[in-house]
């Protein structure tokens, strides 16, 4: 850790973040923070692990694992705070992720109250958009939520 950078305490970065200081230890371990260590042996954090952690606790929130975090956040440098030009290469990635959940949640929404290409023709409206289960072989599951038109042919 460069000793020019401002470092905080766990307990900062607990207090800034939200975190408990047992959930900032889990996330050391997981690789998604890397303290130093003062001569005290106590961890020290880069103040940029705040957002760090912050883009984490987000992440997971918007159905992330930590794994595909931790995939992202492995690309950003350790030792230095992350610059804009850094966020923005990971956000990239993210957003794509993002803007595909959005559209099926969009089709669910938009769809859920008709006819989903399930198979199961229990309303008046699945034997417009999917006579004789049609669509059923295209395989199995709600084929119109999870991308595949309804064609009435």
């Amino acid at each position: 850790m460069a000793q020019s950078q401002e470092v905080i305490s766990i307990g900062q970065l607990a207090h800034r973040t939200g975190l408990s200081i047992s959930a900032i230890r889990y996330y050391e371990t997981q690789g998604l923070v890397a303290p130093g260590r003062n001569a005290g042996g106590q961890r020290r954090f880069l103040r940029s692990d705040i957002r760090r952690l912050s883009f984490v606790m987000i992440a997971q929130q918007l159905g992330f694992t930590l794994t595909d975090i931790h995939q992202q956040l492995k690309t950003l440098p350790m030792g230095r705070t992350p610059t804009k030009r850094d966020w923005e290469r990971i956000s990239r990635g993210f957003r794509r992720t993002l803007d595909q959940r959005i559209d099926t949640m969009t089709r669910m929404r938009d769809r859920l109250d008709g006819c989903i290409g399930c198979g199961c023709l229990s309303l008046k409206s699945c034997a417009l958009y999917n006579p004789d289960d049609r669509i059923g072989r295209k395989g199995p599951g709600p084929r119109y939520l999870t991308g595949d038109d309804p064609d009435p042919r």
